[in-house]
Formats: structure tokens, C-alpha cells, sequence
């Protein structure tokens, strides 16, 4: 597995990075006794089962299965190969190994590539030709400075409509890879020519930075061209899933201890220019389930603030609902005065008072409750008895007391009216709620988005069904040298053929290292047997041991067989019973009696 890199480099680069720093970089971990713990990354879940070993340098989520080492968590993550893997940790711990195992070692996933070198095609086409001076002069208006452009890698598709084939098929790119890449559109005819034509290109990228999409900002004034078209729906692109911006913000969230949620790409660079880091924006549709995912793993914090007109606002009213159906967000929401979008907001009033907006951020029910102000005229007591109990039903959906009598207070002041009678009918109000939900006989309260939208877990991707006796004495096999020499004096052989197979690679892993270690071993054998020792690992195994110990697991062993064997020697004697074959029952009987006997003198197992 280790491919072109020489097992030294893979061991400096291995021991030089701590693998809680490097899944940081994806996952918000918490530290929970001598681990660390977090959403898992692989698939959908409620409550946090993916764990991290600081100590054994080793990942494990308890509720896909899967597990590994540092380079492990690369691959599965990115995509990546092996090498690539290891190059990437070799970067996050400054270790310069040069290109090696690179040279002849093909991307996990062409795709990738491909669409990074359509990025940089993009990109110079924008900042260095005549081509793209009607991109460069249209960015500029909108003041993306060069800064800003290379940041953003942003580009511009110009309006011939086979340069970007021209160029990529220069590049030897295999014409299905080409076709599978959605930048491209086919005739019926088989032509194939540039999707994108005359439009700012802003790549769209994965977790970790990757371009594996595009969006096209329409230059001309023709509007029956749509404004923006995103990428096609690929094997690496999937709109739902991506968030603009995300591999930069997440890093941003950890110093900025918040995401911010745009709707469109130009507030998020807006917001970046402004000193804002963190700032996210969806693929110009409504957030998807599946994205407040990728924003819960990484952070609690997040704040909305979406353009200041009606269908913003309406806009923010949604997403506030999906997040609260998630659970577990403490959520901020930005209103702009005068309508504004973020962008506008920036250019019209300059950064600092962008940054008080931002710091002056909305809870979710004072959103709603000005929202709702707005609605009545609160100089009618008609409609202000009708807006204090509509405002007063919001405020008894909160689980928070303290919430409760906070907005209770607010609303007593600003409506000048008693808190004593708000709170007497905020009391009758969550009995009829509470009543209601006795009738309807509602169970607990479930959460839609891990539940019903949650990311099937594959059959290969279980955990594994460990033998909790031969994985006890593998243990041993591999960390004792008593017990090794103990198991193979006794002329032990693991009885399962995957236990069996770990136990030869490690003897002649063993003899060809200087130093091994567990954590080397996993990068030199098989996929499919790594789960074990992953399992193994990060099973709480007491260290202390005995000779009486590992006589009883093999004990153990021998009881299993035995019990098996009676098991289908009892079958086989009802068969004999069924023929009526004296000869074969009395046999039969014989040899289940020895075995009884065997297992009388010996205990059961």
C-alpha cells in the first residue's frame, strides 16, 4: 500500500502530525475523557459516535464502522490515494518530501484534476488575456480586486465555445472523463462543446479545497440567459451537498467561533473583504438538510444573513425553521435596513458597520417576534391583542424558562402592558399545547433531519462482528512479546482465516521492521482487514495479562469447537433417527457422550 514512498518518509510524516489536528480541520471534536468525539463525517447521525484516539493516533466511528489512521481518514474523506494521502499530511506538518510516489501515481478520482486545471484555464483566461478583458473589466466594476480574484480563483469563460475542450483535450484527458465532467455539452451528433461562454466562472470546491464544480455569472444583458448556471450533477458534484466558500470558513469558524450563511456568492466575498472569513453561501437554492448537516459537524454557531428584501427575509424565516428542526445550533439572524443585501450593505456603509450588524445578530424568536410586529398595527388594540397572543403562542414553543421570561419582559415593556398577565396567558398556552400533544399521543421529539433524510449506511460500512476472544488474544499476540512466544509455543493458529491472515503479516511484518508499530502496520496490509485492528485498538483492552489468561481464552476456543461439533453431531443423529439406522444412532450417541464428557471435565464455555 505504501506505493513509490519510502517507509521512512511515511513514518517522519506520520509521526509528525497529530491526527486530532488534521480531523479537526473537518469535524468539531470535543474532548471526552482521554478522547475526542464529533459528529461523524461518513454519514448522518443524532448524537455523536465518531471518536478520535489522541494517544494511538487512530479514528473509529462506532456507528459506520469505519476507521484508521491519519492517511486512512485522508482517503476516505477526499478521495485521495495512498501517496496523495501521505503528501497531504506531509504539507499540514511543513515536511517537505518533495513529489515523490506522485510520479506515476494516478488521482483517486480524475475528475478532480481535470476540473482544477479548468479552474486555472479559467483563471488565466480572466487575469492575463484579451479574451477576458470583458470578465476583468466587469469584475472590477463589481470591486473584485486581483486580490480577491486569485483568493476566490476566480475566472471567466469566454465566449468561443471549444477553448476550454481545446485545452483540456491538449492535457490528454481521456474523452469520457471529459464528457463526465458536466463542462461540457453534446449534440446529437456526438459534438461536444464548452458549457460555460461568457460568464464569470466562481469554482465551486469540496470539505478539503478541491474544485469539483463551477457557477457562471451571465456578462451579457440578454435575460433570457439565466443569471447564474451551476454545474451539472456529477459523480463529485452534488449541489445539496455543497456549500461555497466551506474549505476556507471552516478553518475560519475555529478563530471566528461562527459560520455566516449568504445567499449569494458575491456577500460571501463582500463579507471576506470586510475582515469576514467565515462566510458560506448555498448553490442559489434553499438549504438543503444535508448542508445544515455539514455546518452542524463543524460548528453551533451560525448566523443567517440573507439579502434584506421580502424574499430574503422569507428566505431567513425558512432556513431558521430548518436549523431549529435540526436542533442543537445556537443561531443568529442578521435583518439589513433599507432592504440591502450584504454586498449592497458593505459598499453603501463601509466594514465597521457591517461588523456591528453581524455582532448585533437577531435571536431566532426576536426575528420572529419584529417579524411579526410588522404584520399588525399595534396602534389598534384589536390587532395588538391579536399580535400579543400570537407572540405570546411563539414564546411558549421555547423549552427555556429563562428565553420565556426574557421575552415575556421585552414585550411587557415595549407593548406597556402587565408581565403578570402575559405570563398567565403564556401558562395557558403551553397547557393547551401540552394537551394537545397528550391527545394526538405525540412521541418524543424526533429530529427530522438525521431521521428521515439521514445517509443510509451501506452494508460493507457495519461494524464488524468482532470475536471479542480471538480479538483479545490478537491484541496480545501484537503488543506482548510473552505472549507471542507463549501462543506460539503452544502452536496456536487463530481458527477465523482474517485473524489467521494478521497474525502471518505481523510475524513477517515484525522481521522486516526496525521499529514496528501498529499504526505502520495498518498502512501495509489489506483494506479489508484493517477494521479488525481498528477495532482492536480502540477497544478499552486492559494491559496487564497472565499465563492462566490466556489459557482460559484458548479454553474458550477449544469449548466453541467442541460445542459446534455437538451441535452437528445432533443433527445427525436425528437424521440417523429419521432412517431408523441402528448402527449409525448408537455410534452417533457414543461420540456425543464423549463430548458431554469432555465438556463436564473442562466447564462449559
Amino acid at each position: 500500500m505504501a506505493g513509490l514512498i519510502p517507509e521512512q518518509t511515511i513514518a517522519k510524516v506520520r509521526d509528525n502530525v497529530n491526527i486530532v489536528n488534521v480531523i479537526s480541520q473537518y469535524v468539531s471534536l470535543e474532548k471526552k475523557g482521554k478522547d475526542y468525539i464529533g459528529l461523524c463525517p461518513f454519514h448522518q447521525e443524532k448524537t455523536p459516535s465518531f471518536t478520535v484516539s489522541e494517544q494511538k493516533q487512530f479514528f473509529k466511528c462506532f456507528g459506520c464502522g469505519k476507521g484508521g489512521n491519519v492517511f486512512k481518514f485522508l482517503m476516505e474523506k477526499d478521495d485521495l490515494t495512498f501517496p496523495e494521502s501521505v503528501q497531504k499530511v506531509a504539507e499540514i506538518a511543513q515536511i517537505d518530501i518533495g513529489e515523490v510516489g506522485r510520479g506515476n501515481a494516478q488521482p483517486a478520482n480524475p475528475l478532480i484534476k481535470l476540473h482544477q486545471d479548468a479552474a486555472d484555464f479559467y483563471y488565466r483566461v480572466l487575469v492575463s488575456t484579451n479574451a477576458g478583458k470583458r470578465g476583468l473589466e466587469y469584475a472590477h466594476q463589481r470591486q473584485l480586486d486581483d486580490d480577491t480574484l486569485k483568493h476566490f480563483q476566480i475566472g471567466y469563460a469566454p465566449k468561443q465555445d471549444n477553448l476550454l475542450l481545446t485545452y483540456l483535450r491538449e492535457r490528454h484527458y481521456q474523452e469520457d472523463d471529459l464528457l463526465a465532467s458536466g463542462l461540457f455539452v453534446q449534440t446529437k451528433a456526438g459534438q461536444m462543446f464548452d458549457r460555460f461562454r461568457d460568464r464569470l466562472m466562481f469554482p465551486l470546491t469540496n470539505e478539503s479545497g478541491s474544485v469539483i464544480g463551477f457557477s457562471g455569472r451571465r456578462l451579457s444583458a440578454d435575460k433570457t440567459e439565466a443569471k447564474y448556471i451551476n454545474s451539472p450533477e456529477t459523480k463529485i458534484f452534488t449541489k445539496s451537498n455543497v456549500l461555497f466558500h466551506f474549505a476556507e470558513a471552516k478553518k475560519a469558524a475555529r478563530s471566528e467561533d461562527h459560520l455566516i450563511l449568504y445567499e449569494g456568492y458575491m456577500d460571501v466575498i463582500a463579507a471576506y473583504k470586510s475582515g469576514i472569513k467565515s462566510g458560506i453561501a448555498s448553490m442559489g437554492t434553499s438549504l438543503t438538510d444535508q448542508q445544515v448537516y455539514l455546518l452542524r459537524r463543524v460548528s453551533k454557531n451560525v448566523i443567517i444573513n440573507y439579502d434584506g428584501d421580502d424574499p430574503g427575509i422569507h428566505a431567513a424565516e425558512r432556513a431558521a425553521k430548518l436549523f431549529d428542526q435540526a436542533g442543537g445550533f445556537n443561531l443568529g439572524i442578521v435583518v439589513l435596513p433599507e432592504k440591502l443585501d450584504p454586498d449592497e450593505y458593505v459598499k453603501k456603509y463601509g466594514t465597521s458597520k457591517y461588523q456591528d450588524e453581524i455582532n448585533g445578530a437577531l435571536t431566532p424568536t426576536d426575528f420572529f417576534l419584529r417579524r411579526l410586529s410588522q404584520k399588525y398595527n399595534l396602534n389598534n388594540d384589536r390587532e395588538k391583542i391579536a399580535y400579543l397572543d400570537e407572540a405570546v403562542n411563539e414564546i411558549a414553543q421555547l423549552s427555556n424558562p429563562v428565553e420565556q421570561d426574557l421575552y415575556i419582559e421585552k414585550i411587557a415593556q415595549k407593548q406597556h402592558v402587565s408581565k403578570d398577565s402575559l405570563n398567565a396567558n403564556l401558562s395557558r398556552q403551553r397547557r393547551k399545547n401540552n394537551a394537545a400533544k397528550r391527545h394526538k399521543g405525540m412521541p418524543e421529539i424526533t429530529d427530522p433531519l438525521l431521521e428521515d433524510d439521514s445517509t443510509p449506511v451501506s452494508e460493507s460500512n457495519q461494524q464488524l462482528q468482532m470475536d471479542p476472544v480471538q480479538t483479545r488474544l490478537l491484541y496480545l499476540f501484537m503488543h506482548s512479546e510473552h505472549a507471542r512466544d507463549y501462543l506460539i509455543g503452544k502452536n496456536f493458529l487463530f481458527p477465523d482465516a482474517e485473524y489467521a491472515k494478521l497474525e502471518d503479516l505481523w510475524l513477517k511484518f515484525m522481521e522486516e521492521r526496525e521499529n514496528p508499530t501498529i499504526n505502520s502496520f495498518l498502512d501495509f496490509i489489506p483494506d479489508e482487514l484493517q477494521g479488525i485492528i481498528i477495532s482492536t485498538e480502540m477497544t478499552d483492552m486492559p494491559q496487564d495479562f497472565s499465563d492462566r489468561e490466556i489459557d482460559e481464552q484458548l479454553h474458550a476456543l477449544e469449548m466453541r469447537k467442541v460445542t459446534s461439533k455437538l451441535t452437528s453431531l445432533e443433527n445427525d443423529l436425528q437424521e440417523a433417527k429419521r432412517k431408523a439406522d441402528t448402527d449409525e444412532i448408537i455410534a452417533i450417541t457414543q461420540k456425543i457422550l464423549q463430548l458431554k464428557r469432555i465438556q463436564g471435565q473442562r466447564g462449559t464455555f
